[in-house]
């Protein structure tokens, strides 16, 4: 396992579109997946321990976030050969036992992963509401450890500012975690 930063946040580079099955039978899209006030596009797995040390407070967030105006949406883009955990029955079953709000969905080409530079599990990507990147950063201390519930909410707390400006902060912590694993 190989453990990544994020790189810096590119302030305003746009959301790129995409169209992936999620794990509850529909199609999504971008467009679909989009607030009133932006998008939080995250990587994730279900094999990585750095996701699995996040996970409740991911829902916990993005539950939040959508109160603001901020829609969220996780994709997986490992190739799970290597990584069974990561399958797609997988994907539906994390969902439902962890109570995700939010569309998670199967990038079995990895093409969405490789347009949006994503690099590890859990990348971040905040976008306002004109879809302008304006975090790229972490959830909070967390590593493979979960982060005393005390720990900066650093994600939400950007993602508010998001919200309630249209800008994100200007200092942002990358977010660590595994390599995405790709196809050979």
């Amino acid at each position: 396992m190989v453990s990544l930063e994020t790189p810096v946040c590119e302030f305003g580079l746009p959301a790129e579109d995409f169209s992936l099955p999620g794990v509850d039978g529909a199609v999504w899209t971008l467009e679909r997946c989009r607030g009133d006030k932006g998008l939080l596009v995250m990587f994730i797995c279900n094999h990585c321990p750095y996701v699995k040390a996040v996970l409740d407070r991911i829902v916990r967030d993005t539950a939040e976030l959508k109160t603001l105006g901020i829609n969220s949406v996780a994709i997986m883009s490992n190739d799970p050969s290597d990584y069974p955990e990561d399958s797609f029955e997988n994907m539906v079953r994390i969902a439902d036992t962890a109570g995700f709000s939010f569309p998670y969905l199967y990038d079995e080409s990895q093409t969405v992963a490789k347009r949006y530079g994503a690099i590890c599990t859990p990348d971040f990507f905040g976008y306002n509401a004109e879809l302008k990147l304006q975090y790229r950063g972490r959830l909070d201390a967390s590593r493979k450890e979960t982060a005393p519930a005390t720990a900066r909410r650093d994600l939400f707390e950007a993602m508010k500012q998001v919200a309630e400006t249209g800008t994100g902060p200007a200092d942002q912590v990358p977010s660590m975690g595994c390599s995405i694993k790709w196809r050979e």
